[in-house]
């Protein structure tokens, strides 16, 4: 910020002013007042921040010949922190010129840096002609003059150097990820009494990325169950909060929306199974598969948003999607306008006359006849100090709410696990509610095995087209080069398809162990981090236990075809999903005869899903209610169900789910141009033709 001392020649011409009745102000600026027969004398409060204390106070008059002052060394310095935004817009991380490594770091030198804090700050002659007019007098303190400077472009609020390295060049290093107790303490922390969760789940990984415990820890409103009297809310400490499951990235299931929404009978018996005990009985009608690349239920949410208000929170696990679904959902745009007008408010079109300036004085002192106080010494002494910005409350976990503005900074999107670093509170509708994008919970540390060039690979960025791989007995299937599927039925051969964006390869088992062992010099890529070889361990065996038999059947059991039914056909098709977190799924099916899948009777398979979802509970949160009890029933495993077993980086990362068959959606269809092409010469009448040739011949 310029010094006071280089604009003493502005103030040196404003003294010599002195002799002219009608104030010091530059006509330019307000040729009507210039009419005016007497005015009162001009003053001036200097504001400053790094002024001592035993420096008198001066007001610059009619009889006062200069004035100079001596600004410090580190003035401009400590102004342009104080112009710096509270918090970055890309991260939410406070804004900071300390710590060069840390988020929030903004480096003054940089060009965005400078242009916002050069259209913040205000020039010491704006200060002093701004003062002028407001000691100028009563017909001319009414005045509207609001900013008379040289207008400036409109500069976006910079972010933080991390976010900046992000954003151009894709370099940066996650932040430490919050635990869910963290996230608990923010939640409680909210000034609304109606809050709404957005519970984030990744389509790539469904539902691997489902928050464990989460409707206990945050005390939410139960689900309603499927009786019809069931209570549609509940009140916790005089607070009420729901909670809305958002699948984010649907376009990586299928490549159309209507395909989607079939699938949404499927998503939610997955979710149940995954929910355990407490989603047994339960609705599960708050359930929403968007798509934010594809604008898919995007309208129909952000509508959702802006008629509940209050406080909507953004909660799911790292790489889900939320700041990307925060910049689609977020209602911008419609700040109510304020209709009420000012008292003194003079409408634009007018002319701005005396006449019209007396009559709005008039109004004035009919409407409220009390005569302003003085204001003391001590007021005035008291506001030409210049005050710093409240300094943000560091023991708050949730930072204080911005200013409300139509179309704000959206937070950053980033493949970088862990970009967001603090809560983002934008409001909308003139405080009708805000929407809250809350940092990432730890979601694996899959690619702290992977070498750094690869990481990006992880994230499934658009939807897999697979080809069909077929694992016959003595063959592994490679992921990377670090993750192997092997059979462990010797007999049965395996349809796989890999629906994740790292290269998968198909070789002998014993060359699929040393190329993921590093033993084995080879061709086949192996993105794993050295080192990681020894780390490799058995995630677990997951069976083919899902029938999906009329779905993989074709025109067999179709009712349009041949129209058979399951029972009478000789085989079955069984199928599973393995998940691997943050990355995709891969689909597996084998076909196997009949009396291997009718060992069990049906009443103990009944039995075994229900321990199933008995387990499942426990692992999202209902094992603190048993206490340490362990469970005594374990699964019904029918020893011919063809299995696979899984090797990762210390045997984590993986699960099982039913299978959703999307190969079937994802299908290569048959060419265009084949089927339009000419078709096929009729060979009718060419045996006579060939006979008679002969015979004349």
């Amino acid at each position: 910020m310029p010094t006071i001392k280089g604009s003493s020649r502005f103030l040196r011409g404003l003294a010599r002013q002195a002799s002219i009745p009608a104030a010091d102000i530059p006509a330019f600026l307000c040729p009507g007042l210039l009419s005016i027969p007497r005015l009162q004398p001009l003053k001036f409060c200097c504001k400053l921040s790094q002024l001592s204390s035993q420096q008198p106070r001066r007001f610059l008059n009619s009889a006062a010949p200069s004035l100079s002052f001596t600004a410090p060394v580190k003035q401009e310095a400590l102004l342009a922190q104080a112009s710096l935004p509270e918090q970055c817009s890309g991260c939410g991380a406070p804004s900071q010129t300390v710590l060069e490594n840390e988020p929030g770091y903004y480096k003054v030198t940089r060009k965005s840096v400078k242009e916002w804090i050069q259209g913040r700050k205000e020039s010491p002659e704006d200060t002093i002609v701004k003062a002028s007019l407001e000691n100028a007098g009563e017909l001319a303190g009414d005045l509207d003059f609001e900013d008379f400077s040289r207008p400036k472009k409109n500069v976006e609020p910079p972010v933080c150097d991390r976010c900046h390295k992000l954003k151009h060049h894709e370099t940066g290093v996650s932040i430490h990820h919050p635990s869910i107790r963290s996230i608990q303490d923010t939640i409680f922390e909210s000034p609304h009494k109606y809050n709404h969760i957005y519970h984030v789940i990744d389509a790539a990984d469904f539902p691997m990325s489902v928050v464990p415990g989460l409707h206990k820890l945050l005390h939410l409103t139960p689900q309603r169950s499927l009786n019809r009297r069931s209570k549609t809310g509940k009140f916790y400490h005089g607070r009420k909060t729901e909670v809305s499951f958002i699948i984010t990235r649907s376009d990586l299931l299928a490549p159309l929306r209507v395909q989607v929404d079939s699938m949404m009978p499927y998503l939610r018996e997955v979710l149940r199974d995954t929910l355990g005990r407490s989603g047994k009985d339960v609705r599960l009608g708050n359930i929403r598969c968007v798509s934010a690349k594809r604008s898919w239920w995007v309208k129909e949410l952000k509508e959702e948003i802006w008629h509940r208000g209050g406080g909507g929170w953004m909660v799911g696990k790292v790489n889900v999607g939320k700041s990307q679904l925060f910049h689609d959902v977020f209602p911008k745009g419609r700040q109510n306008p304020i209709t009420k007008p000012r008292p003194s408010e003079v409408p634009s079109k007018a002319p701005m006359t005396l006449d019209t300036l007396r009559e709005s004085f008039l109004r004035e002192d009919a409407s409220d006849p009390q005569e302003e106080s003085p204001q003391t010494p001590e007021q005035s002494e008291g506001e030409s100090e210049w005050q710093a910005p409240e300094p943000l409350d560091t023991s708050l976990l949730l930072p204080p709410a911005p200013q409300e503005v139509d179309y704000p900074a959206m937070p950053l999107v980033s493949s970088l696990p862990g970009t967001t670093a603090s809560p983002i509170r934008l409001s909308f509708g003139n405080g009708k509610g805000e929407l809250i994008d809350l940092p990432g919970l730890s979601r694996g540390d899959l690619e702290l095995h992977v070498q750094q060039e690869h990481r990006s690979s992880l994230v499934m960025r658009s939807r897999v087209q697979p080809e069909q791989q077929v694992i016959k007995p003595g063959q592994s299937l490679l992921l990377g080069g670090f993750i192997r599927i092997a059979p462990t039925t010797p007999d049965v051969m395996i349809l796989a398809y890999s629906f994740t964006p790292i290269n998968s390869h198909l070789t002998s088992t014993e060359k699929a162990i040393g190329i993921q062992t590093r033993t084995r010099e080879t061709n086949v890529e192996n993105i794993s981090l050295p080192g990681t070889a020894d780390k490799i361990a058995s995630a677990g065996t997951f069976h083919l236990k899902w029938d999906v038999t009329r779905e993989r059947s074709g025109p067999l059991t179709r009712n349009d075809a041949v129209g058979l039914k399951v029972e009478r056909l000789p085989f079955r098709v069984l199928a599973t999903d393995i998940l691997i977190e943050g990355c995709g799924w891969v689909e597996l099916v084998a076909q196997v005869r009949k009396p291997r899948v009718e060992n069990i009777p049906a009443q103990e398979i009944a039995k075994a899903e229900d321990e199933n979802a008995r387990e499942a509970g426990e692992w999202l949160g209902t094992a603190e209610e048993n206490g340490d009890k362990e469970d005594v029933h374990q699964e019904v495993v029918d020893p011919n169900w063809p299995a696979v077993e899984v090797f990762t980086p210390e045997g984590k990362f993986v699960a099982a789910r039913r299978p959703m068959n999307a190969w079937l959606l994802t299908a290569s269809k048959p060419v265009k141009g084949k089927l339009q092409g000419r078709p096929r010469k009729s060979m009718k009448g060419m045996k006579k033709v060939g006979k008679s040739g002969r015979k004349q011949g």
